[in-house]
């Protein structure tokens, strides 16, 4: 090994081992500043490594004499030459990616309205609205992929024909994707629940946010989202069908009389109802509903609006606990009796 090439070696080797340090000291500081770096510092931070490991390649290339000029030349010419040979295709793609996302935001922007539009069955609409959607964006997607495949030159009839077989094998490799669509289809069309609507499945309960065609988004009260596929949503609960139910249960000391006790919250319990406009009908009492060891314990119950119950059940319990305090009816708390045993005298 000549003097020459031994220079040109150490070189290359403190180029190479000088980008190492750069990339591995970058990364370190990004780590140690993530959360109070800026985006534009990181993009100045890249823009400079992207210029110096051009640099640190061209600097190689030219230490060993490759012609840098010719080579840039050279790529430049046939990308001029590729280009100008398909620029008309390159028009025609642009056109139909542009035609596509055009379309997409105009069915976009409808079926938002559509779906907001006040009026009866507002949550079915909204439903149809994001479906509608969903599979518009996949239709465009197909079809646009499909004419651009036109445009480039490739013969589009063995490629669906193709398609079909292919779809045929997939289809008994993929029976779980279908099954989800398929029930995501008769999910929407069968009504069986609506954006909005409260639902309860595998003991999931949340609100319905989205419906695609494969899955289904659901949020409980905390906040938390769950997916799931619609193949797997079987058995569902659906609370915004129908009006629900507030029930309380109360218990009262043994000595009260229970008759006395039904007839007071009888005639000051249905007060309650013009505070609340949530409920349909005026709280009622049904009864005892259980001899407890401690206790009578009386069953209170009011038709509500559908998922309000639980704050109604919440303000019963608060109105008949002053109701009875204010009667002197006592509320008891868990008590044993012990029955002693005389000792006999000496």
């Amino acid at each position: 090994m000549d003097l020459s090439t031994t220079v040109a070696t150490i070189i290359t080797i403190a180029i190479v081992l000088g980008v190492i340090i750069v990339l591995v000291l970058h990364r370190y500081y990004i780590e140690l500043r993530k959360e109070k770096i800026k985006n534009h510092t990181i993009v100045f931070i890249y823009t400079v490594l992207f210029a110096m490991l051009a640099g640190a390649i061209v600097s190689i290339l030219m230490i060993w004499g490759y012609d840098v000029t010719d080579f840039l030349t050279n790529i430049l010419d046939q990308t001029i030459v590729v280009l100008e040979n398909s620029v008309s295709k390159l028009v025609g793609s642009l056109i139909v990616i542009f035609v596509s996302m055009a379309v997409y935001k105009v069915g976009r922007v409808s079926l938002y309205k559509f779906g907001r539009r006040a009026g009866a069955n507002q949550r079915r609409k909204i439903t149809i609205s994001k479906i509608s959607l969903s599979i518009l964006k996949y239709l465009l997607v197909i079809i646009g992929l499909l004419v651009i495949l036109s445009v480039w030159g490739v013969n589009v009839g063995p490629a669906l024909a193709g398609l079909g077989i292919m779809g045929i094998v997939i289809g008994f490799g993929a029976q779980k994707f279908i099954n989800d669509l398929i029930s995501g289809f008769f999910i929407v069309f069968e009504h069986h629940f609506d954006v909005g609507d409260w639902v309860e499945v595998s003991g999931f309960m949340g609100e319905v946010i989205d419906i695609g065609l494969k899955t289904t988004k659901i949020k409980n009260f905390k906040g938390e989202i769950k997916i799931f596929n619609n193949g797997s949503i079987d058995p569902v609960s659906n609370f915004s069908r129908t009006n629900s139910l507030a029930i309380v249960e109360f218990g009262i000391a043994y000595k009260e009389d229970i008759a006395k006790t039904i007839e007071i919250l009888t005639k000051e319990l249905p007060l309650m109802r013009q505070d609340f406009e949530n409920m349909i009908e005026d709280p009622r009492i049904m009864g005892v509903s259980d001899l407890a060891s401690s206790s009578v314990n009386i069953r209170a119950a009011c038709l509500v609006k559908s998922m309000t119950q639980w704050a109604i059940e919440r303000a019963m319990r608060q109105r008949i606990k002053e109701i009875l305090v204010k009667h002197n009816i006592e509320i008891p708390f868990p008590q044993v009796v012990v029955h002693g045993v005389a000792q006999p005298k000496n």
